[in-house]
């Protein structure tokens, strides 16, 4: 049961000679560790498209990506509500804020409408504008409502209005 409750919680086996004592304090003690934020911040990053670079083209690096990570470890870790979770990531940097420190943790929260591959090759700078705005979009929708809508964006491709989803081959 102990190895069960540790790797649930935070991803970890128990130390060797540890014993549960009491079970309930046990999965609060482990709650109140940062392993915890860490192992179920991980699902949400992946759910978000967290990387440390873009992943297409150019592959270039996001040199302050760790921020939104460990952004996101603190909000697991002080049991951040939902609803504000969220708030803060796709409207962040509108919020009031009651002082400079939590400005700036809103600011930040609001990483996830940039973090994602990107072309950095698109020649036309609209085209580029459009795709980051797409993929916002999607990001947001899959994220919070739990569906994608990457084939939504209008456009006159001969292919996709003849054949809307992918074809059977």
């Amino acid at each position: 049961m102990q190895r069960r409750v540790h790797y649930a919680l935070i991803g970890l086996p128990p130390a060797p000679d540890s014993k549960i004592v009491n079970l309930k304090s046990e999965i609060k003690n482990l709650m109140a560790t940062p392993q915890y934020g860490e192992r179920w911040a991980r699902h949400w990053l992946d759910v978000v498209r967290y990387a440390d670079s873009n992943g297409l083209d150019e592959n270039a690096a996001h040199a302050n990506a760790w921020r939104y990570r460990d952004y996101v470890v603190s909000a697991f870790n002080a049991d951040k509500p939902f609803d504000q979770f969220v708030r803060e990531q796709v409207a962040g940097d509108l919020l009031p804020f009651k002082t400079p420190a939590q400005r700036d943790e809103q600011v930040l929260a609001t990483a996830f409408l940039t973090i994602g591959a990107k072309t950095l090759n698109e020649g036309n700078i609209e085209q580029f504008n459009y795709n980051v705005a797409d993929d916002q979009i999607d990001a947001t929708s899959r994220a919070f409502l739990a569906m994608t809508n990457a084939r939504a964006p209008c456009h006159d491709h001969t292919y996709c209005l003849l054949y809307p989803f992918p074809s059977p081959r």
